[in-house]
């Protein structure tokens, strides 16, 4: 297995420092003396960034509790499911044992 890695990662180390500096500086908190009075703009922007999380939490926690209720309401419909196929399995035994001994029946007066 680790085999089949080997050529993928031949071909991508060489590359890896060079993503790694332009991706490192771009991650790291700017120096607070090059940081100049708030924007407000961006300050908008973000209230804005902010509030649409807000939401997106919350329809999140709204997806979550109807899919619970949906996974609640499926797990009753298999247990009804499965109450009616146990009804049918013993309306279907007691078919064939009707059946069985009519037959019987017919057989023994057929014969007499």
């Amino acid at each position: 297995m680790a085999i089949q890695f080997l050529p993928i990662l031949k071909a991508v180390a060489p590359y890896l420092a060079q993503v790694a500096t332009a991706a490192i500086p771009a991650f790291t908190a700017r120096p607070s003396s090059t940081a100049a009075a708030p924007d407000p703009v961006i300050a908008k922007q973000i209230e804005e960034l902010q509030q649409a999380v807000t939401q997106n939490a919350q329809s999140i926690h709204l997806l979550a509790e109807k899919t619970q209720q949906l996974i609640q309401g499926m797990e009753l419909a298999a247990e009804a499911s499965r109450q009616q196929q146990a009804r049918y399995r013993s309306l279907l035994i007691l078919a064939l044992g009707v059946a069985s001994l009519s037959l019987l029946l017919s057989l023994a007066l057929l014969f007499r």
